[in-house]
């Protein structure tokens, strides 16, 4: 089960991922007091973040960050943003899967543009950030379903990542510790 309450604390660091995991257009992003207002002293995953943030801030121009990013997103099967990608493939399963993330976004107001797929990780970040979602009943199910899919697709691209030495290995790193400290102990002493 998921602890909603300490998830809506970290809202602001889902944005962070969202925008650092996209494509990266502009350089506004890779701003120093955006990385502080962000992550707070003691926050989980923080060591972590900031390995990311001192390896990413070795790239200053747009066009190397945007090379990196490339490198590492685009050019390796293995590296993929879409969560369920790894374990299902092209199958009617993942098909499936899909299509409940799409209603699971759309019961809380999202519409996701058609040519978007559901388990893209920037944008079930996005969700998470944007989504008013803390008072709604139906929360405790539908996150414990976003939670396993990306838990297991990023399982999958930390893996990958790690054998790549990317800089994004440590934000999805430090990402994991943070949902994992959203989890209620109970159901993590059971796995």
């Amino acid at each position: 089960m998921i602890n909603l309450e300490k998830l809506n604390q970290y809202k602001q660091a889902f944005d962070f991922f969202s925008q650092h995991l996209s494509y990266p257009e502009e350089l506004s992003i890779f701003n120093e007091e955006f990385f502080e207002a962000t992550f707070a002293s003691g926050m989980p995953g923080l060591s972590s973040f900031r390995s990311y943030w001192d390896k990413i801030g070795k790239f200053d121009e747009l066009d190397k960050i945007q090379e990196q990013y490339i490198e590492t997103f685009d050019f390796q099967k293995k590296a993929t943003l879409y969560m369920t990608y790894a374990k299902f493939e092209d199958s009617k399963e993942r098909g499936q899967m899909l299509a409940r993330l799409k209603v699971l976004y759309e019961m809380y107001g999202l519409n996701m543009d058609q040519a978007e797929l559901s388990d893209y990780l920037p944008l079930m970040c996005e969700f998470i950030f944007a989504a008013d979602w803390l008072e709604d009943e139906r929360s405790l199910e539908s996150f414990s379903l976003l939670f396993a899919v990306i838990e297991d697709g990023t399982y999958h691209l930390l893996q990958t990542l790690e054998k790549q030495n990317s800089p994004y290995f440590y934000l999805i790193q430090g990402m994991r510790e943070l949902m994992k400290s959203c989890v209620l102990k109970q159901e993590v002493e059971s796995k």
